[in-house]
């Protein structure tokens, strides 16, 4: 998972090492954003589940109110279409003042101009880390 800035330039990457895209991955890279930035900035967060990421720290506290009160979330906009309406007019970037013509794809791009670093043919799963797992003895 990474972070990139407006411009799509990759600011920290994230190695991903359990199934599916938990907030746990998300969670840390906007702390060490907040790291780096002076106290009264905000930041315009466009993710794939913003909606649940929000919720999820308002609910549960898992980013403290000094940053999370400095976060206007939203959704990408390919992503947006995928949740229900209501959401929609809460979270799509169009409809969220700051955002601009922003669209959230920065990351899609990213992972495609890398997709020639991860071998076509290599097996994922827990067979691919340890071979000898199942194998006669």
């Amino acid at each position: 998972m990474g972070l990139l800035c407006c411009h799509d330039q990759v600011l920290w990457l994230v190695n991903m090492t359990s199934p599916g895209e938990t907030q746990h991955y998300a969670l840390v890279l906007i702390q060490c954003l907040f790291n780096h930035l002076p106290p009264e900035m905000t930041v315009g967060l466009l993710y794939d589940i913003g909606c649940q990421l929000e919720c999820s720290s308002h609910k549960w506290g898992l980013l403290n109110n000094g940053v999370l009160s400095r976060i206007k979330f939203a959704i990408s906009v390919f992503h947006a279409y995928g949740h229900q309406w209501p959401c929609q007019l809460v979270y799509h970037p169009r409809k969220c003042t700051g955002f601009g013509l922003s669209n959230g794809e920065g990351c899609e791009c990213l992972w495609s101009l890398l997709k020639f670093l991860i071998l076509i043919l290599q097996v994922s799963g827990v067979r691919a880390l340890y071979p000898c797992w199942g194998m006669p003895v």
